[in-house]
């Protein structure tokens, strides 16, 4: 049995979902802790859900959730779990498992609740959490710039598609309505005012674009979300909301390019955001910003094209619409990419019996083995 716990994710994070497919398939029996609606948590396994709440009650859950389960592995994905789930694990001789999703560090300098007179106290903190995470079991991070850097077990387990999560590969008509998607955390950082106001943009164009965007919107662009929303040149604009990642996936089959407009903000320099692996995946191009890995694979796959800001995303938007010949080359490249990253390992199901075999006393392969 393998605990995931998490004080901070709600349980239709796309990650998780590909975590619980992989453990499953690998012969484990999951359990799930952790936020939101239990009908958008991941298939197969037992769930347990409590509301978002305060930064007072989230550190009692941090301090109690470990020790509620009884399962052979515990496995954990936010910081603030960090300290019970080591006392949790040696009191009961249960292994540990430590999955980090991002540079918690890095990613507090891109939270605008954060007071800036706590922000190196909060930095010291999340250090400090880092350093006790690196004596779990087994330490996987989403990529390899993410700490702890050293650790006895460490293995990277990237953010790549899980294809049984996702559509068939896109088959493209060769004329509009042009859609495009965003599926993710939605703020300004994340290029949500960006692509609002480059798809407004495009309102009275011959083909107007179309815009799903599908995930939550953080508590400090709402309003502005809700009173542009009401304007009559984002009428072809639609939020769904969250969605479990099938479904939210299930609306990139009708899209024609996907968006990733970070900024580059400390957190997101060095990431390579999953969405532009699973936009791929899917045979989309995608419209990003640059971001230097971002660039490195759009460039090598000719698989979408880099924009900053919102006059250039508009005017990608716009070619993508009116010149076929440039069009077809993206899709090209992007179904050309879909269909080499289909036959590639899945980096899930290589952690997944790395996990499997701590059970039974051996040891989980290492970074450079995945």
């Amino acid at each position: 049995m393998v605990a995931i716990i998490s004080t901070g994710h709600d349980v239709a994070d796309a990650r998780l979902h590909r975590t619980v497919a992989a453990l499953r398939r690998a012969g484990a029996n999951v359990q799930v802790r952790g936020l939101g609606d239990a009908s958008r948590a991941p298939e197969g396994c037992t769930v347990t859900t409590s509301p978002p709440a305060g930064k007072i009650r989230r550190g009692l859950r941090a301090l109690a959730w470990p020790w509620l389960s009884r399962a052979d592995v515990v496995m954990t994905i936010d910081p603030d779990t960090a300290l019970a789930a080591y006392l949790a694990a040696r009191a009961r001789r249960v292994i540990w498992v430590a999955d980090v999703h991002e540079d918690y560090q890095a990613l507090l300098k891109d939270r605008s609740w954060v007071p800036r007179p706590l922000l190196s106290a909060l930095r010291g903190a999340v250090g400090l959490l880092n350093r006790l995470i690196a004596h779990a079991d087994l330490v996987v991070v989403a990529d390899d710039h993410i700490p702890p850097p050293r650790a006895a077990r460490r293995v990277i387990m990237r953010n790549e598609p899980d294809f049984s999560l996702l559509p068939a590969v896109r088959e493209h008509r060769g004329e509009g309505p042009w859609r495009a998607v965003h599926i993710g955390d939605n703020r300004t950082s994340r290029g949500l005012r960006t692509m609002v106001e480059a798809v407004a943009a495009t309102i009275n164009d011959a083909n107007p674009w179309h815009l799903d965007i599908v995930g939550p919107v953080a508590s400090g662009d709402r309003a502005w979300f809700d009173e542009r929303l009401s304007k009559p040149d984002t009428r072809h604009i639609v939020h769904h909301g969250r969605l479990a990642p099938a479904k939210a996936w299930s609306v990139a089959a009708t899209a024609d390019v996907g968006l990733c407009l970070l900024t580059s903000t400390p957190a997101f320099v060095d990431s390579m955001p999953s969405k532009v692996y699973e936009y791929l995946g899917c045979g989309l191009p995608a419209v990003a910003t640059p971001l230097p890995r971002v660039v490195e694979l759009l460039h090598r796959t000719g698989a979408g094209v880099i924009v900053d800001g919102v006059g250039e995303t508009a005017g990608a938007l716009r070619r993508f619409a009116t010149d076929p010949a440039w069009r077809e080359s993206l899709v090209a490249a992007s179904v050309e990419a879909a269909q080499a990253a289909r036959e590639r390992r899945n980096t899930y199901d290589a952690t997944a019996a790395g996990i499997i075999s701590l059970i039974g006393g051996g040891s989980a392969p290492r970074a450079d083995k995945l």
